[in-house]
């Protein structure tokens, strides 16, 4: 007998196959495309398949921020998941941008069970369906799926969103439930909305230890787990180490994963396999296209609405040299974000390297296509000592290549891309020099003309992310936070637009990287 585990994580609304760049279906990702891989992969075996949707589906397209935001109801994207075969689904970080009742109202409209061990809710209770589930097949196969989350998300999110909730290791968490589950089935399945933090082949460090991603420590000191699926970084990961079979398949539906255990006659592991199937080629699933369609059109529509235009160049071409430099884009979200809190010290990344700016006309779809996360906006009162740790976190994104260029730190790259971890700031003036050893690459820092002083009170705005110390900042907490501004950073912007419908190609000229 085998067994086939599904899955299918970090989909964050990507229900077509599009990007909203344009009204154009044709892009190599989608979950109408893996409907079709999965509904195929099924079809292949008469034994027992589970399904699992693993997490942050709720938000990242434009689709799902128009059911959140624009129609205020979350049937338009559980409707489309419930297509699915989908038995379990595991609760993202990003389940919980828009809040936790829409995140529970997700869990009350979909059909697969939600499951979450180590959230837990005032009462010390599972808050978000329950923390495992055993599902019996013919032949009186049973199967414990155990349900965790990254537990890093007070790092990210604002205070009122996780108030009363408890977060705790999914190690720790893993180690009290997978032995109880041995007891009630023959085979325990991991779902985790986590990544890893080493090299799964070598065991070196990737990232800073932070417990954000434990996907290796699961692996190689919890006994007992027969398969783990994995997600959040993004990354596509089909291995097996120590015979346990292990799958991370991207983002945007772009890849499903697939992982054969092999059971002997006792309904033990004998043997295990872990793949990726690309959904790029395939064709998507007609009748979830079809069913998508009038609603897609509405989005599209939505999408192309008129806010501003722009005089001069706001468009990117090339990434790297939007952060080397002052940027007219760049200049204009710091503007927003000044303007919308009344703060003269403005911080905020290019978020990944596929926004391209702002054409002469810019519309809901430019915005979303750019500014791609939900964010609210944070005034944090640092010291100029705090301010400068922060300016020398970021210088490290920057390295002297090979040929002797600027380049980018690979750690910024690899495992993940974390390009959203470098932020450029205005309203101060400072230079980079990247020939300089880490943390002593700042050589200027002033504000309205003066040296900033280490003991000098600053207020600085930045995304909500950033201010309770998102991306490793330990300088920026929550207890710095001084006011905020609640609304998502997207209707800021559009806002800020209706009164200042023109949008001039200009910047400070404030910062310099050199070499």
């Amino acid at each position: 007998m085998k067994l086939t585990i599904l899955s299918t994580s970090d989909t964050h609304g990507y229900l077509l196959p599009t990007d909203y760049r344009d009204r154009q279906l044709d892009a190599e990702f989608g979950l109408t495309k893996a409907a079709t891989v999965i509904a195929t992969e099924k079809a292949k075996t008469t034994d027992p398949v589970l399904v699992i949707e693993n997490g942050d589906f709720l938000q990242g397209s434009p689709f799902a921020y128009y059911q959140a935001k624009v129609a205020k109801q979350v049937v338009g994207m559980t409707s489309v998941y419930n297509v699915l075969p989908y038995q379990v689904g595991i609760v993202g970080n990003h389940e919980f941008n828009y809040g936790t009742d829409y995140l529970q109202d997700a869990i009350k409209y979909s059909d697969r069970h939600f499951l979450c061990a180590n959230i837990l809710n005032a009462d010390g209770e599972p808050a978000f369906g329950q923390p495992y589930e055993i599902f019996e097949y013919d032949d009186h196969l049973k199967v414990a799926v155990l349900g965790l989350t990254t537990c890093y998300i007070p790092h990210w999110e604002a205070p009122d969103k996780i108030a009363g909730l408890t977060f705790k290791s999914a190690v720790e968490t893993a180690k009290k439930w997978v032995p109880q589950l041995h007891q009630l089935a023959d085979i325990v399945v991991v779902a985790y909305h986590g990544g890893f933090e080493r090299d799964i082949v070598t065991g070196e460090a990737t990232e800073a230890l932070t417990g954000e991603n434990e996907g290796y420590e699961l692996l190689k000191h919890v006994p007992g787990i027969d398969a783990l699926v994995t997600g959040h970084q993004h990354r596509e990961i089909a291995a097996v180490s120590d015979g346990v079979p292990t799958t991370q398949p991207g983002s945007k539906a772009a890849y499903v994963g697939k992982i054969t255990l092999t059971l002997d006659e006792n309904k033990q592991v004998s043997g295990a396999t872990a793949d990726l199937f690309s959904t790029a080629d395939v064709k998507a699933d007609e009748d979830l296209t079809d069913s998508l369609l009038p609603d897609n059109e509405n989005v599209e529509d939505w999408l192309d609405q008129p806010l501003g235009k722009t005089e001069g160049d706001l468009t990117i071409h090339d990434p790297l040299a939007v952060r080397l430099q002052p940027h007219p884009y760049i200049q204009f979200i710091q503007d927003v974000q000044r303007d919308a809190t009344k703060t003269k010290i403005s911080g905020t990344a290019l978020f990944n390297n596929d926004g391209q700016g702002f054409g002469k006309i810019i519309t809901f779809r430019s915005v979303l296509t750019n500014y791609i996360y939900p964010n609210t906006l944070a005034v944090v009162k640092v010291s100029g000592a705090d301010l400068r740790a922060a300016l020398e976190q970021c210088a490290n994104y920057f390295t002297v290549t090979a040929t002797g260029e600027i380049g980018v730190n690979p750690k910024f790259e690899t495992p993940k891309p974390q390009h959203y971890n470098y932020d450029m700031y205005a309203g101060i003036n400072y230079t980079i020099d990247v020939s300089r050893p880490v943390g002593q690459r700042i050589t200027e820092l002033t504000y309205e003309g003066q040296s900033i002083r280490p003991e000098q009170e600053l207020e600085v705005v930045v995304n909500q992310y950033r201010a309770v110390g998102g991306g490793n900042y330990q300088m920026f907490t929550a207890d710095k936070i001084v006011r905020e501004v609640t609304e998502d950073m997207t209707e800021i912007i559009a806002d800020y637009l209706r009164v200042h419908p023109v949008v001039k190609a200009t910047t400070e000229q404030n910062f310099k990287v050199i070499k």
